[in-house]
């Protein structure tokens, strides 16, 4: 199992930060590959392209303590993730993002390089999504 954390700060209050990661419908504004996101009984559903590829992923999702929100997905490929969201100051908010994955399974799923590269690539393409994030939060 592979792990990633990555944080982005973003210049509004945290609860604002809070509440727009909570919105999974506005996933795909911010998202790569998202297409479409909706949340029914405490889990979300993601259409995702990736590779070529179109499939559904579906995720439980709670939210454990201080403003930090957990998921998990319920099939393949098999993902656990959570983001947190603490406070900087009254205006600024840092989002930690964090990902467990087995490559084989991303790539089984996804597609994509091998080994070394596809870890680089999971990396820019979360650290991307964290930027897209900061740009739509501080706009809204």
């Amino acid at each position: 199992m592979s792990t990633l954390e990555l944080h982005v700060d973003v210049e509004v209050p945290v609860d604002k930060a809070w509440e727009t990661l909570h919105r999974v419908e506005n996933y795909p504004r911010f998202v790569d590959g998202v297409r479409g996101a909706r949340t029914a009984g405490g889990r979300a559903h993601l259409d995702v392209e990736a590779g070529g590829r179109a499939r559904e992923i579906e995720a439980e999702v709670t939210d454990r303590g201080e403003r930090v929100m957990e998921w998990l997905t319920t099939g393949t490929p098999e993902l656990t993730g959570s983001f947190s969201v603490q406070p900087i100051d009254q205006n600024h908010t840092r989002i930690q993002a964090r990902l467990e994955y087995d490559p084989g399974t991303v790539r089984d799923a996804f597609g994509g390089p091998k080994g070394f590269a596809q870890t680089n690539a999971i990396q820019r393409l979360v650290r991307s999504d964290l930027e897209h994030f900061k740009e739509y939060v501080e706009r809204d």
